[in-house]
């Protein structure tokens, strides 16, 4: 967790008076939450901060806008979308819904998104070309997840990479969304990141901050102490051969 931004309602932007009682700056105007993200992104790109993807969910990939500006700065994503967002496929604009109804019965692959509470997180994903964007060496594509208990449970989501890029690398993204979620849900249980009470401005910047510190520093001293992998057992040139007249036995080879 490396930034935040306050999202404030228009009811809030458009009266000075509040505003100016709770502290905000004048010259801070209403923003979405797509441009708070495009913001808080161009900060950290801005400041070399590694980042080889971005995702998020579809109040992030409904807004074509920002898609376009990562896409113009070359920043690969996967962001989720509804399915009342319009992508273009086959020379024409489509709704995803229209395209999700319309899906294949062949053509899915099998795939662990990552590692959940309860083992790996398994389900059924397929991905359509989209139109070339303007970029050369990149591509589109509409990813598609499917449940495996529900079938007809159906997640959409935008792609935009290098067109090099594999499916299970696009899924193992997708599935990243995960672990911003577990983020916040342990910063809102060990160092209090939803516990403000507060009515101004500056107070909340001086909580969220410090919460994000404080959960900075968990990580850190929790990875510092985490007990080190077992060294990988080297294998005597004795004991393949062992292996080996083993294996050949069992299979009635002859050995020599």
């Amino acid at each position: 967790m490396l930034d935040r931004e306050l999202y404030l309602p228009q009811e809030w932007t458009n009266d000075a008076a509040r505003c100016k009682g709770a502290g905000i700056p004048a010259e801070r105007l209403f923003a979405t939450k797509p441009q708070l993200a495009q913001q808080m992104l161009k900060r950290a790109f801005d400041h070399g901060v590694p980042a080889a993807w971005v995702t998020g969910d579809s109040v992030y990939g409904d807004n074509r806008s920002l898609r376009l500006w990562l896409e113009a700065h070359r920043h690969a994503h996967v962001l989720a979308v509804s399915g009342r967002e319009y992508v273009w496929r086959a020379g024409r604009q489509q709704q995803v819904k229209t395209l999700l109804a319309a899906l294949a019965a062949e053509g899915w692959y099998r795939l662990s998104a990552g590692d959940g509470a309860k083992g790996p997180r398994w389900y059924d994903w397929m991905w359509l070309p989209l139109a070339a964007p303007l970029q050369p060496h990149w591509r589109r594509w509409l990813l598609v997840r499917r449940s495996l208990s529900d079938p007809t449970e159906l997640t959409a989501y935008v792609v935009f990479a290098p067109h090099v890029t594999a499916l299970e690398t696009v899924v193992q993204v997708a599935g990243s969304r995960w672990t911003v979620e577990r983020c916040f849900e342990e910063a809102k249980g060990e160092v209090g990141l939803d516990q403000y009470e507060v009515r101004g401005w500056t107070g909340w910047y001086r909580h969220i901050t410090l919460a994000m510190w404080a959960y900075a520093l968990l990580t850190v001293l929790r990875a510092a102490h985490l007990p080190a992998a077992p060294p990988l057992k080297k294998i005597s040139q004795g004991s393949r051969r062992s292996s080996l007249t083993a294996f050949k036995t069992s299979r009635g080879l002859v050995c020599r």
